[in-house]
């Protein structure tokens, strides 16, 4: 829980009401748990994912949870009216965390995203109290775009854990290898890879601006915040002119302000 403050969707930001808030926590930790065992479990990870599965399931059935850190999902379940399909999908990227470590095309890659990223964004729907089809088609952009980001950023990392999360048609269009992703700095083509991929991550985002202009107050504000973080993101990514090897490009708080006001100042 002390991990959340610092996560890409802040779940313990003071912007929400305590409520929201303690909602948001109680589904962040099963959220850790699920990624926890996905990237750093010892043994059988399809079995510890099965048995969380198992126990998500123990709180549709009207009984608490075995797991701890997964008692809180119950009163959350509950009050905000949360189906497990979202649920069930994070537990399902993570499986496919364990079979798939390379994407031919970016609709592979955005499929992936619909079980990784766009149930995050549904749930904290689901804990506004506005949840509908309209709304979940521009937070499915935001978040796919989001995880795009993240991907970009955490190139080095990932391939670290023998993943890439660049499209391999992509790299094979660009004239990137698989070894130029292991350099200490990134080489021309990268830079252009990287640069064409935060393009696609960018307009994902604007699609998914007419979100923040369908909600109101705290609500309206912290989506907002979801999407400047990206926006500061990709800022930074330009910044260090595409290069995702030498350091991971991470907006300071200066540029996480200004592309707030950016997105809450423009016309809707």
């Amino acid at each position: 829980m002390a991990q959340a403050k610092d996560e890409n969707f802040p779940v313990a930001s003071h912007v929400l009401s305590p409520r929201h808030r303690r909602h948001l926590l109680a589904v962040y930790g099963f959220a850790r748990l699920v990624d926890d065992i996905g990237d750093e479990a010892e043994g059988d990870r399809l079995a510890q994912l099965d048995a969380v599965e198992a126990d998500v399931r123990r709180i549709y059935d009207h009984r608490d949870p075995d797991l701890a850190v997964l008692r809180p999902l119950r009163a959350t379940v509950d009050e905000v009216a949360l189906p497990p399909d979202p649920l069930i999908a994070l537990i399902e990227a993570n499986r496919q965390d364990q079979r798939v470590r390379r994407y031919k095309t970016y609709e592979d890659l955005v499929g992936y995203c619909r079980l990784s990223a766009d149930p995050v964004g549904r749930i904290v729907l689901y804990v506004f109290g506005k949840a509908d089809d309209r709304r979940f088609v521009w937070s499915d952009r935001i978040c796919t775009a989001l995880q795009i980001v993240e991907h970009l950023q955490d190139v080095a990392e990932d391939l670290g854990k023998d993943r890439i999360y660049l499209p391999t048609e992509d790299m094979a269009r660009f004239g990137v290898a698989e070894d130029d992703l292991r350099e200490p700095t990134a080489g021309p083509h990268l830079r252009k890879l990287v640069a064409f991929e935060a393009g696609r991550a960018d307009n994902l985002l604007r699609a998914g601006l007419p979100l923040i202009d369908s909600l109101h107050g705290r609500e309206r504000l912290a989506v907002a915040g979801f999407v400047a973080g990206g926006r500061a993101a990709l800022s930074a990514i330009a910044a260090a002119d595409h290069d995702v090897l030498g350091r991971r490009p991470r907006p300071g708080k200066a540029g996480l302000l200004r592309e707030l006001v950016r997105v809450l100042a423009r016309k809707r």
